[in-house]
């Protein structure tokens, strides 16, 4: 029998989820995506700053114990990328935020006092942070959030569980955060969408992965408005104030992770030095700049009324 595509969606990590492979049986199509599902899971219930059971949330509760807290080497190396980021965009890509996300209501269209953002800031600074071997050390009242990691980060580490599995083609979606496991049977890539921020059903590019991974940051899903000013719930970690340079962002790389990051960095930058940034990275990229979408190398711009691929809602249910 000839394999065909099997595809099956699930909800992890708020978002909704859709893997898909190439498979000769639904039912073992089905077994193996119930397994890779289990690894976003397992990196959800790990590392959730909303669970009261995660090892990120007790990671927050050791904050100021001078004996600090054990870290497994997954953790420690979540962190090394943290670091590196911190530290390539100048401190604007800082997972200490999580104090100053407290102040900023985008339900209620909150906007907090400067005494009180200033009063957090003493509270941000990843360079504050301590790894020394197995062991974190962190400020009293400090707190990490790796929102802006975990989900690029599981797309890549399914994917590196996939081909142990045996699969050769398949792809990842986790919420718009792709990650595909080389390109088709007959070497076709596969074709990503990128939604547009203006239209829920349409696409703002699309490119051709064979590899690697797609990432997508921007304002248009959290944001509010007050006394006629969009507030992004990007939050600049110098200042403590939200970000207002690029309205969104995506990047392909070779790992989601890398992809999501540069993304990211890129929403955090004024829009001229986002734009040089993305530039220098010679990577493929498309932005939306006010109401206009440019794309770099690699990606085509899509014309208003073309529609997205097939949702993801439209997945069998795992």
């Amino acid at each position: 029998m000839t394999p065909t595509i099997k595809r099956f969606g699930f909800q992890a990590m708020g978002v909704p989820c859709e893997i898909q492979v190439y498979d000769e049986s639904r039912i073992n199509a089905r077994n193996n995506i119930r397994q890779l599902a289990g690894e976003v899971t397992r990196l959800e219930q790990k590392y959730s700053r909303f669970r009261r059971d995660s090892l990120l949330t007790e990671i927050n509760f050791s904050a100021g114990d001078k004996l600090g807290i054990k870290i497994d080497k997954e953790t420690r190396s979540l962190l090394s990328h943290a670091l590196t980021c911190f530290e390539q965009s100048e401190g604007l890509f800082d997972i200490t935020t999580g104090v100053l996300y407290r102040l900023w209501d985008f339900r209620q269209a909150r906007v907090p006092e400067q005494k009180d953002i200033d009063k957090a800031l003493e509270r941000v600074g990843f360079h504050k942070v301590s790894v020394k071997g197995s062991r974190l050390h962190m400020p009293k009242g400090m707190e990490l959030d790796l929102g802006g990691i975990v989900k690029e980060y599981a797309a890549d580490s399914v994917a590196q569980m996939a081909r142990r599995m045996g699969i050769s083609s398949g792809l990842i979606n986790l919420g718009g955060d792709f990650t595909v496991i080389g390109p088709q049977p007959g070497g076709e890539p596969w074709t990503v969408g990128i939604a547009n921020p203006k239209q829920r059903n349409a696409m703002m590019a699309k490119i051709d992965l064979h590899d690697g991974g797609l990432a997508s940051s921007g304002d248009y899903e959290r944001y509010f408005e007050f006394d006629g000013k969009r507030y992004s719930h990007l939050l600049n970690p110098k200042t403590g104030w939200p970000s207002s340079g690029l309205r969104a962002v995506s990047v392909a790389g070779n790992l989601c992770t890398v992809a999501g990051s540069m993304a990211t960095i890129a929403m955090l930058k004024e829009e001229d030095a986002a734009l040089a940034y993305l530039a220098e990275s010679g990577l493929p990229h498309v932005y939306m700049s006010s109401d206009e979408v440019i794309a770099g190398p690699g990606l085509k711009v899509e014309e208003e009324n073309e529609s997205t691929p097939e949702p993801v809602a439209s997945a069998e249910p795992l």
